[in-house]
């Protein structure tokens, strides 16, 4: 059986800011300080953010 590849963590960050964003969470609560990190997750935030406010059930 072959090892599951673990997610690019950039893959990661975009995706945690996305779930952050769609329940609601400040995007002041990003756990990243590596710029590149915060920036996907913040873009992540604002898709997922975005969704919420348009009614995208979760």
């Amino acid at each position: 059986m072959m090892k599951r590849q673990k997610r690019d963590k950039h893959e990661r960050a975009f995706s945690r800011g996305f779930q952050a964003g769609i329940h609601g969470k400040n995007q002041d609560l990003c756990p990243y300080s590596d710029q590149s990190l915060k920036s996907e997750w913040l873009g992540g935030w604002r898709e997922g953010y975005d969704d919420r406010i348009h009614g995208v059930k979760v």
